[in-house]
């Protein structure tokens, strides 16, 4: 199998999402051990695109110090209205003056449009899964890769409704696009997990069936359980032990792709936090001992 070539994305080993509660405690500890595993850190560029004073110099702070990956937020590929081209601009602009080689963003929807105007739903919703909505999230996401001179990567996403009018299932609507569109993959562990239960399928077949050749990098990330058969995606918990044990899998089949711990809401101080990286970081080491050790 033919992995894709991380040193291409300029990220590695694991990565921590940089929230504003996080900038001053990350800058205070930087060069100490106990962060030494924070190796590349995730922004979505709304947050920071014409940013000024102060937000602009912590960015450069971190430019300075840290690889850095561009998850964006609402781009909207499967939105109706048309994509907001004024925006990649941006992004394209933003990518070039940081040196950020890697965008990324959601398979989903976070739009809706009517009569030209376009609205932000503040959420991501599900694609139905058809073979129109593939030829179609494919041409949105070439036409987004024209734009910004370079391949981008879609995440999977958690849902919760799945569309009447679907006729296939999510692993093979992920695929088509991802060969239509001939994209990455920003592989979401938790997502699979939350769909898994959601949706009762097998979270470990699920990915076997994922292009690893594909993967620039993945996500891993806690979720509230509403029910039994029921979870949210918060990323405001901490990470469960079928979730760790998803991503030992993932390591096993695609190899040590870099991945980045997500915490949105109800963040801990930085040293809780970096409890669940250390652990990230122990299950890429504890792989790549095993497969020195298979060699030898």
């Amino acid at each position: 199998m033919t992995i894709f070539n991380h040193a291409e994305s300029k990220i590695s080993g694991v990565g921590l999402g940089l929230k504003r509660e996080l900038i001053p405690q990350i800058q205070t500890a930087f060069g100490q051990t106990h962060i030494a595993n924070i190796n590349f850190v995730e922004i979505a560029p709304e947050n920071w695109i014409d940013a000024g004073g102060k937000t602009a110099k912590q960015l450069d702070w971190f430019v300075e110090r840290y690889p850095i990956a561009c998850h964006g937020l609402c781009l909207s590929l499967g939105g109706l209205s048309p994509l907001n081209t004024v925006f990649l601009q941006q992004v394209k602009k933003f990518l070039h003056q940081y040196n950020i080689p890697l965008y990324t963003e959601h398979l989903s929807y976070s739009t809706d449009g009517y009569n030209g105007q376009q609205g932000y739903l503040y959420d991501l919703l599900p694609i139905p899964f058809t073979e129109e909505a593939v030829h179609y999230v494919a041409q949105r996401i070439r036409q987004t890769q024209d734009i910004l001179g370079q391949r981008i990567a879609i995440e999977n996403t958690s849902f919760y409704v799945k569309a009447p009018i679907s006729t296939m299932d999510e692993l093979t609507f992920l695929n088509a696009v991802l060969t239509e569109a001939d994209c990455f993959l920003h592989l979401d562990i938790n997502n699979i997990y939350v769909n898994s239960i959601n949706f009762g399928f097998d979270a470990h077949e699920f990915l076997r069936g994922i292009p690893g050749e594909r993967i620039v990098y993945g996500h891993v990330a806690g979720h509230y359980q509403q029910k039994p058969d029921l979870l949210i995606d918060t990323h405001g918990e901490d990470v469960i032990d079928p979730v760790w044990a998803l991503l030992e899998s993932a390591y096993q089949l695609f190899g040590t792709f870099p991945t980045l711990l997500e915490r949105d809401n109800n963040i801990p101080p930085l040293e809780l936090l970096m409890s669940e990286v250390n652990k990230t970081a122990t299950l890429q080491s504890n792989y790549i001992q095993h497969q020195q050790a298979s060699v030898t």
